[in-house]
């Protein structure tokens, strides 16, 4: 070879250097000398655009790229050349053994993001490669060199290092709520990632003088980390030099001191005004540049930190406005969810009904008509009262509120108000007594404001009074007039009396006829008496009953006097009292003529539905739309319901959420603590929409949610779903109790096999050896003529001893204690064994035996196992193609043993292959062919103990091949 033949070509600045140098020094020696391979090696190396190195040589000779300069530093040129341990001497234990793993081994090895100190700029550097060595070889084949490829990944490793902190940190600052709570987080974090950030420390300015609110990675002392100092101290923090300028500033706290010797100061703005009143200090990792990577990294990290901490504090400001808005946003919250209750209600009684009117022809219309229509009237009646109250508190609460006051002569007044509800009293079994004493003079008030007064204590008192009486009377007291209505109800709770006039205001938990209310009424009567110049209050006792008294003083001089009239004229009382009085028919259970009835029915017709609701009206309408499809029962609220329930289980219920005495959630709950209830269907009915609602009446344990209002259809649909669901579960629990009666009697089934195999065992042992001692005892002429007796014996006891053992290993799989006990052993000498064993058998049916072995399989297995696995192989072959040769095969395949044991039989269809694998399987019929059906089956379980596998194929010209692969070391 020639010498410019001989000499690396290409390579570029280092191509040139190389071709510079003299090597005649180097173990390599001239150029003119180098070899073919180191040529040919360097070439590539030298033309690659990506990082490579070689390493030539026993001594690893280190020639580069132009590519690979970067990754050497001040260490380039002088590492051309140069041997691996003397150009890498302070990763010198890291990398010689690399390339000693690679030479020896002749194998690639690579290692990704390796963390080295490298000494490439002055320091003994952090930084990251990842390599990948390759062994080269010279024109005989042997080693000639390692070609190294690298690439530098520590601006990627420490990128994703700094990810995570920032990650971290605003994930464990985003769950606190307060400055002091990220600080301490901040601490925590940083804490654990002293690699970037060695020490911090966080000082807030105030005025003249910082405190400090972070310290980490510095003790605390007066010298390191000052609890306070001022603003004019320099050292070791020069704290208004950061905060005047706005500008980080890098210093060197402590020259002297081992250990980080330079920290990185950083303005920042705790606050949401963005300007600078806090300096976070960092000290910088010594073994790290401080490049703008990582410059920007610490910008991150202090803006983070002054993120979180405005956000804090900006959560806590609006904290405390929240707490002083609660108390109003929980009563417009009531306000909202109470008046959404009775506005939903009306709609679905109004809706549902003319849904049903025009979309049913198959009844007569006038019939449906009607009743449809008187059902919309009530409850428009309903609907009209409660925008009327809305109305007048909306005008109160704007201050728009104006009254016509008149002249009235107020005792003949009340007692025609009064009298509208004297039915209703006394159809509530009731007694209403009226003393109404004649005034000495007229009263100054608006009669329509008069009417809401009268009319919300009547309608109040009979809601909460079951028995006994409601007392009205009027009297003259000094220079006012007083009205009181007293009743013997439930009564009001001592620490509900200082809250009955506010808006929205309901008493919870009070028995009473119905849940209804807006929370409003008593609040205009409050309202209504202080537009008079008068008062209200009110004087209870649970149990006992209430006393309201309003109080109207006499005259007009306190009232405005654009209000005041002699004569108004008035419309008749009886429209403006027929929504009370409707709401009253509708507590007691009443209807009038003409309207849907409210009626269980009494016939069996299917599935048993139980409605509960305190609308009388929504019973009624629910009922009438589920009676013509179930039996249907209705009470009026969820205590009477759940003793409806125990004495007779439905097979489903449908509750309104809001109800007296026991609600919706409560008989729910109840219902579910049961245990004869607990499985059946539960739907809540109410008027609260919305997602939350939903969620929470299905996390309540109910099975559906359906919000007011709704149609007939989907009510219908529904309830059937719910009634087909619990059908199915009842099935599926029906059919899980035969599963598990079925695995009972398998179990039990299972250890009648262990107990019998283990009780034949015994005397089949006294049968062998009673049977070996006659054969002892016999004379010699007796025992020949009787040999071949003895052998048939002796085959047959053979048999029955291999059926127990059989139904023993059955229960051991069964009870999951099938274990193979591996120990040194030739395969090929057991298989051999056990061909020899069954040889004789397979003569005597005329099956031609042929075996072909390796000489030798040594392994690890269980002995015994594998003698078990030969016999029963070689006896499926035997039942199925008697008369037939039979072909034995043991081979190497691929580091595993392969046993193929062929028959010449019937075979095995297609798809009983899988099958006759199995417990008590078998491809033909027991009569005709015999036997348990476990042979194969313990044969699988053997295999696949032992790591193997056995499968089964087709045998060319008709028969199956049964084709075992085992680990020739099997795991105990």
């Amino acid at each position: 070879m020639s010498e410019r033949e001989q000499r690396p070509i290409g390579g570029g600045e280092m191509g040139a250097l190389i071709r510079a140098m003299d090597w005649s020094q180097t173990p390599l020696g001239p150029v003119e000398g180098w070899s073919a391979a180191l040529c040919t090696s360097l070439s590539t190396v030298l033309a690659s655009p990506t990082p490579m190195a070689l390493y030539w040589g026993p001594h690893y000779v280190h020639l580069y790229n132009d590519a690979y300069c970067p990754l050497l530093g001040t260490k380039h040129p002088a590492a051309m050349g140069l041997l691996a341990r003397d150009m890498l001497q302070e990763i010198r234990d890291i990398v010689e053994p690399m390339l000693e793993t690679v030479h020896h081994s002749m194998r690639p090895y690579s290692v990704e993001d390796q963390p080295l100190l490298l000494e490439r700029r002055g320091f003994r550097e952090e930084c990251f490669f990842t390599w990948s060595f390759i062994p080269t070889r010279d024109e005989h084949g042997r080693y000639a060199g390692i070609v190294a490829i690298g690439s530098e990944t520590t601006h990627q490793v420490l990128g994703t290092r700094r990810f995570q902190v920032i990650r971290e940190l605003s994930i464990r600052a985003a769950r606190e709520s307060t400055q002091e709570g990220v600080f301490r987080a901040v601490e925590q974090v940083l804490a654990e990632s002293r690699a970037d950030v060695p020490f911090a420390l966080l000082y807030r300015v105030e005025g003249e003088r910082a405190r400090r609110v972070v310290r980490m990675g510095l003790e605390d002392s007066a010298s390191a980390a000052p609890l306070e100092l001022t603003l004019d101290d320099r050292a070791p923090w020069p704290l208004r030099e950061v905060v005047g300028s706005g500008q980080e500033l890098l210093i060197k706290p402590w020259d002297s001191r081992p250990g980080p010797s330079r920290a990185l100061l950083l303005p920042m703005a705790l606050d949401t005004d963005g300007i600078p009143n806090a300096v976070l200090g960092v000290g910088l990792n010594p073994r790290l540049r401080l490049d703008e990577d990582y410059r920007d990294f610490l910008r991150l990290l202090s803006r983070q930190v002054a993120a979180d901490a405005a956000r804090a504090r900006a959560s806590e400001e609006e904290r405390r406005r929240g707490e002083r808005l609660a108390e109003l946003d929980r009563a417009k919250t009531a306000f909202f969810s109470n008046i959404s209750h009775e506005f939903r209600t009306p709609l679905t009684l109004m809706l549902g009904p003319l849904e049903d009117m025009l979309s049913n022809r198959e009844k007569p219309l006038p019939d449906a008509l009607r009743e449809s229509l008187a059902l919309v009237h009530r409850n428009g009646l309903r609907l009209f009262k409660l925008v009327n109250n809305l109305l007048g508190f909306a005008r109160m609460e704007a201050g728009r509120a104006t009254l016509t006051y008149q002249a009235t002569d107020l005792a003949s007044f009340t007692a025609e108000l009064v009298s509208h509800f004297d039915s209703a009293i006394q159809r509530a079994g009731l007694r209403l007594s009226v003393d109404l004493s004649a005034l000495s003079e007229p009263v100054w008030v608006d009669r329509e404001a008069w009417e809401k007064v009268v009319f919300n204590l009547l309608s109040n008192a009979l809601k909460y009074t079951f028995e006994g009486s409601i007392a009205v009377a009027l009297r003259q007291e000094g220079a006012e007039a007083v009205l009181s209505v007293r009743d013997t109800g439930t009564g009001i709770a001592a620490q509900a009396l200082p809250h009955i006039f506010e808006r929205f205001h309901r008493v919870e938990g009070t028995h009473a006829r119905g849940h209804e209310g807006s929370g409003i009424g008593l609040f205009l009567v409050r309202e209504l008496a202080r537009l008079h110049g008068g008062s209200v209050s009110v004087r209870s006792e649970v149990g006992e009953g209430s006393t309201f008294t309003v109080r109207l003083p006499f005259g007009s001089a306190h009232l405005p006097q654009e209000q005041v009239f002699a004569a108004v004229p008035f419309q008749e009382t009886a429209s403006r009292a027929a929504p009370y009085l409707e709401e009253a028919r509708g507590w007691l259970g009443e209807r009038t003529p003409g309207v849907l009835r409210e009626a269980s029915s009494t016939a069996p017709r299917g599935p048993r539905v139980l409605v509960v609701d305190d609308n009388a009206d929504m019973r009624a309408y629910l009922t009438g739309i589920l009676t013509p499809f179930f039996e249907v029962r209705a009470v009026r609220d969820g205590l009477q319901a759940l003793e409806e329930a125990r004495a007779r289980p439905p097979d489903l219920i449908l509750s309104d959420v809001m109800m007296p005495r026991l609600g919706g959630f409560d008989l729910l709950r109840e219902v579910r603590a049961t245990p004869a209830l607990r499985a059946v269907p539960f739907i809540l009915l109410s008027a609260r929409a919305g997602q939350e609602a939903s969620v929470e009446g299905l996390e309540a344990g109910a099975d559906d949610y359906l919000v007011k209002p709704f149609g007939a259809r989907e009510l219908l649909a529904r309830v059937r779903a719910h009634l087909d669901l619990a059908h199915l579960r009842h099935e599926a629990t029906l059919a899980e109790a035969r599963e598990s009666s079925l695995r009972e009697a398998v179990h039990a089934r299972d250890d009648f096999l262990s107990v019998a195999s283990h009780e034949l065992k015994t005397p089949l042992a006294a049968l062998r050896l009673q049977l070996e001692a006659l054969e002892r005892l016999l004379p010699p002429e007796v025992r020949a003529r009787m040999a071949a007796r003895f052998v048939s014996v002796r085959r047959q006891i053979q048999r029955l001893t291999n059926l127990i053992e059989t139904m023993m290993d059955v229960s051991l799989v069964a009870a999951g204690k099938l274990r193979v006990k591996p120990q040194p052993v030739d395969l090929a000498v057991l298989v051999a064994d056990g061909v020899a064993q069954v040889r004789e058998e397979l003569a005597r049916s005329g099956c031609a035996l042929s075996f072909q072995s390796e000489a030798s399989l040594p392994g690890h297995l269980d002995a015994m196992r594998m003698g078990q696995l030969v016999r029963n192989l070689l006896s499926n072959a035997l039942r199925y193609g008697p008369g037939k040769p039979v072909e034995v095969r043991l081979f190497r395949r691929e580091g595993r043993a392969r046993l193929e044991v062929v028959d010449h039989g019937m075979g095995v269809k297609p798809e009983d292959r899988a099958r006759i694998f199995n417990r008590f399987e078998r491809a033909v019929s027991a009569r005709h062919y015999g036997g348990l059906g476990l042979g194969l089956w313990v044969s699988r379980q053997v295999v696949e103990a032992h790591g193997g596998s056995i499968t089964v194929t087709d045998t060319p010209g008709g028969g199956a091949t049964l084709t075992v692969e085992l680990p020739l070391h099997a795991s105990a």
